[in-house]
């Protein structure tokens, strides 16, 4: 049974999404503030979490850094009142993978949460080989040459994308929307950026890209081939 993890300090709200995830027959964790959902995480490795905007002791914000910071890639959805100021490239960068504004529907909230967990959960014993590039799903971690390569959510997301579909011309606004769960985004040059940091990272020559192409106009594609 899945385990999901609810961090809001609202306890009515906690608890009508804890008798609909049991109702989907997944295993809700309840947590009242941010620091109590940061050490629940550690000890007891939900598969996705739910986390208010704001929160006592620490905040959905702070919450997401502190976890990603630890490389605990755990699937996030970060929930937001209407009223609150998302920013949409903030929560990117920290390593929400979705956001929903309350108040939702139940339906709604079911949706997400299992696309997200369809997204993270596909070939996860695989380990997918470049060059000298070895991406371990099942771990979340990058090496080249034998050495690990550390990379930020935001870089691994991207990643993990571009190898689950490769020789596919990928769009930057279906990046943007597969990868981190967005709509819409003020521009594009969020993916621009991260191929760059991608091809720093993982290229033999980063100003002459083998695995990473730019397809003009469209988007990117990745070569495992070279």
């Amino acid at each position: 049974m899945q385990k999901i993890l609810v961090i809001d300090d609202d306890e009515s709200l906690r608890e009508t999404i804890a008798v609909m995830l049991e109702r989907e027959n997944f295993l809700p964790l309840l947590a009242a503030d941010g620091r109590t959902g940061h050490d629940l995480t550690i000890e007891r490795k939900p598969d996705l979490i739910l986390v208010d905007l704001r929160l006592p002791e620490l905040s959905g914000l702070e919450v997401c850094r502190a976890l990603r910071s630890a490389n605990i890639r755990t699937p996030i959805i970060v929930l937001s009142a209407i009223g609150d100021e998302l920013d949409k490239v903030l929560l990117l960068e920290v390593g929400a993978d979705d956001y929903i504004v309350k108040p939702f529907g139940t339906r709604e909230l079911l949706a997400r949460i299992r696309a997200l967990l369809r997204r993270t959960s596909g070939d996860i014993n695989a380990v997918v080989k470049f060059g000298q590039v070895e991406v371990h799903l099942d771990r979340q971690t990058v090496l080249s040459a034998g050495k690990e390569i550390r990379m930020t959510p935001a870089e691994y997301n991207l990643l993990s994308f571009f190898v689950r579909s490769p020789e596919r011309i990928l769009s930057r606004e279906a990046i943007l929307t597969t990868v981190w769960g967005y709509e819409s985004l003020p521009n594009t040059r969020t993916v621009d950026a991260h191929v760059v940091r991608l091809r720093q990272k993982l290229e033999p020559d980063p100003a002459k890209p083998r695995f990473f192409s730019t397809v003009h106009g469209f988007g990117y594609r990745f070569n495992p081939k070279g």
